[in-house]
């Protein structure tokens, strides 16, 4: 891959916000193997009900939101952002009211 292919309007994050029912037994189930399954497809908790990942570019974000459609339980809200790397880099965050340093982005993509 070549580093233009690399820049960081290529490269994206996704975003995963969910809001599940879980008031029975059986929606909770539902909502614990849907967390489970963003686990399973690489993202990381960033939050109770947000969860983000890092690709490599608009076809693999297509991939992912394709899988999570799949596999979305049957109530709830669930919402999917994209941002690529260079706006990720400005996402401003606190911390018991205290502003947090920058998140350093990947400065490559792992390949398994």
């Amino acid at each position: 891959m070549s580093a233009s292919q690399l820049s960081g309007y290529r490269l994206m994050w996704i975003f995963v916000m969910f809001d599940l029912p879980v008031t029975t037994k059986e929606q909770a189930r539902a909502a614990t193997k849907f967390r489970e399954f963003l686990l399973d497809e690489g993202f990381e908790k960033s939050q109770f009900s947000v969860y983000a990942r890092f690709c490599n570019g608009k076809e693999q974000f297509e991939t992912y939101m394709r899988r999570v459609e799949s596999s979305l339980p049957d109530r709830g809200d669930v919402h999917i952002l994209s941002f690529t790397d260079r706006q990720y880099e400005n996402i401003v965050r606190f911390s018991g009211q205290r502003r947090r340093r920058q998140r350093k982005n990947p400065d490559q993509l792992a390949l398994f």
